[in-house]
């Protein structure tokens, strides 16, 4: 396992974040998500051997944001 914070810079409010967090029950290999509407930012903890940054990154982008590893 594995933990990476990836910057979200168009997350505009909680309800946001808790969107993005929901993406923690739907991708395989992620153990827990959490985004934070303040800080712009989400850390996710994954198994790296069966999720791929480029997986994360396009299941953001499915939620409508953009996600760029920091």
């Amino acid at each position: 396992m594995i933990k990476k914070i990836f910057k979200i810079p168009d997350m505009t409010c909680s309800a946001c974040a808790m969107k993005l967090e929901s993406l923690e029950d739907t991708l395989d290999g992620v153990k827990e998500i959490n985004a934070s509407y303040h800080r712009l930012e989400m850390v996710i903890e994954y198994d790296e051997s069966i999720i791929t940054d480029q997986q994360i990154v396009a299941a953001v982008k499915k939620k409508g944001y953009q996600a760029i590893e920091a």
